[in-house]
């Protein structure tokens, strides 16, 4: 089989993987793996044919190699993520834990470094699919809901726009959207980081609780007096966090 033929191996394919990787053997591998569990896959080698594919087709999930000749790839994971929810599962030679960071900062939802296994590569694809459909149930929930308001602060949840009590409007990213609807969901209850990271797509194994902690910091600075003496988002030490203020939903 050619690495970047697009391949259906089911009659009815239910999950369609996304592979951008410059290495021909590295695409064929994972195309050919995924096949053994009747995952339709797709294999390019450069983000511009990624572009391509997306615009014509239905995607589930995307494997996208940081090193691709003449392009950057955590440009083009940051690109995505500003207009898509699609996960994102980062593959690369670099070790680097900086590098780790931030690809989940910058809107992936996992990290895997060559040489990988490519059973545990799969075993990833099933969590993220499962978080992101998690995620599609939880919106459902939200497009029932206008606002929420909070401490004299206001979330228009449709506008993604958050004003504050001076009404000053406040710019959310993508991430402190989804981390700062966590809390609001659940106002008063202890989180923990294993939650947040469902809520929010922030996940890898090796570095969630920096990756939470970083997202939580920065929500901080922007919705408390004094983000380091917080009265808004609290720690809970050894557990998560908890939002500490009254909430009232508006719906409509």
């Amino acid at each position: 089989m050619h690495p970047d033929q697009s391949t259906s191996f089911a009659p009815i394919a239910t999950t369609h993987v996304l592979i951008v990787d410059d290495d021909p053997l590295v695409r064929q591998m994972i195309a050919e793996y995924l096949s053994e569990f009747e995952i339709r896959t797709t294999a390019v080698p450069t983000g511009h044919e990624m572009a391509q594919v997306l615009a014509r087709d239905s995607v589930d999930l995307l494997i996208l190699d940081l090193r691709l000749p003449g392009e950057d790839g955590l440009q083009i994971a940051r690109q995505l993520r500003a207009n898509s929810n699609l996960p994102i599962i980062i593959l690369t030679g670099r070790k680097d834990e900086a590098d780790r960071v931030m690809s989940l900062e910058l809107g992936a939802d996992d990290y895997l470094t060559k040489p990988f296994s490519p059973r545990e590569l799969l075993a990833r694809i099933r969590a993220l699919l499962r978080r992101s459909r998690m995620q599609e149930t939880t919106a459902g929930a939200l497009a029932k809901i206008r606002a929420y308001r909070f401490a004299g602060w206001e979330l228009n949840v449709r506008l993604r726009k958050l004003t504050g009590p001076n009404d000053e409007p406040v710019s959310l990213s993508n991430g402190d959207f989804n981390l700062l609807v966590a809390f609001l969901s659940a106002p008063q209850r202890v989180l923990a980081r294993e939650q947040l990271l469902d809520l929010t797509r922030l996940h890898n194994a090796e570095v969630f609780d920096r990756s939470v902690d970083v997202q939580v910091g920065r929500l901080r600075k922007k919705i408390e007096v004094d983000a380091m003496e917080p009265t808004l988002i609290l720690t809970e030490r050894g557990v998560g966090y908890v939002f500490s203020a009254a909430v009232e939903v508006v719906n409509g």
